[in-house]
């Protein structure tokens, strides 16, 4: 089978329809039927039979199509890739970051690489862990900012910063709060999968200790707002939660003090541009700021 066939059997299985699969391929519909009847006979059997109008895949089609979807899927990689390794392309500076980081931190890192080169221009993304990573691996991004610690392969990860987990609530509390002090409140979690939630779990099982859980969220900034709209207290990191401050809503520190590492992610094959220097300088200089809420009170 040549890629162009295995293009055209894909898009039957996906679609059921030799006409929608010619148009997703960008050939004719008899052009698509020709070539799908030269397969078959190449191979020696039906990839598929006809019912009411319909293309039905066979057994052996069935079995092709995890394959062919991987080969397609791997393809579109591969072209998104070798259009973003086009360095004669005038474009911007991409970068990306986590949605709690996009919030809180990169206005700031922006606006200090403009202090000192007011001509450097970016294009600016917020996506969950894995879609950074993915659109690294793509050249779609030129870096990105996360508090994932997590190795990945063909990712190259700098430290540039930590920040700490903080206590929001609409009641003051001690500031810093012992975690087997805090109140027995409603309590908005985030999801199992954030870094900064695991780092919380695993202290809270340390010390045998466990919270109220009444809702679980994705992002830091709705734990935040779910605490302002009054559906109970949080554990965010101090970043977020400096960004969103608001009166009558009061932020304490942790005792013990649960820091969460904030770490740039680049390709691995990819050497540093005079770009990334200065975006990674300035994204250090905005963690030490932001990071400790030693610094805000």
């Amino acid at each position: 089978m040549r890629l162009k066939h295995i293009e055209l059997v894909e898009a039957i299985l996906r679609t059921g329809s030799i006409t929608e699969a010619a148009h997703h391929v960008h050939i004719s519909q008899p052009a698509a039927s020709k070539l799908l009847a030269s397969v078959e006979a190449q191979l020696g059997y039906r990839l598929f039979d006809r019912v009411k109008g319909r293309l039905h895949p066979t057994p052996e089609a069935r079995i092709l199509e995890p394959r062919c979807r991987n080969l397609i899927a791997d393809l579109s990689v591969l072209r998104k890739l070798a259009h973003n390794l086009n360095h004669d392309q005038q474009r911007q500076f991409r970068i990306g970051a986590t949605p709690a980081l996009g919030l809180g931190l990169l206005p700031r890192v922006i606006r200090k690489v403009n202090e000192s080169q007011p001509r450097v221009t970016f294009d600016l993304y917020t996506h969950h862990s894995d879609e950074l990573v993915s659109k690294l691996q793509t050249r779609e991004l030129d870096i990105a900012v996360t508090l994932d610690a997590n190795t990945r392969p063909g990712i190259r990860q700098i430290p540039v910063g930590q920040t700490e987990l903080v206590f929001v609530s609409r009641t003051e509390i001690p500031n810093p709060v012992s975690l087997n002090a805090l109140p027995d409140e409603p309590f908005i979690a985030l999801d199992a999968s954030d870094p900064s939630s695991q780092i919380l779990e695993q202290a809270l099982s340390t010390g045998a200790m466990t919270l109220p859980v009444s809702s679980r969220v994705q992002t830091h900034y709705v734990a935040f707002a779910m605490v302002e709209a009054g559906c109970g207290n949080t554990i965010i990191d101090h970043i977020t939660a400096r960004s969103m401050d608001k009166p009558g809503l009061y932020i304490s520190r942790l005792n013990p003090t649960l820091r969460v590492p904030v770490n740039a992610l680049v390709p691995a094959a990819d050497p540093l541009s005079v770009q990334h220097d200065l975006v990674l300088d300035a994204i250090r200089v905005t963690c030490r700021t932001l990071g400790s809420a030693e610094t805000h009170k």
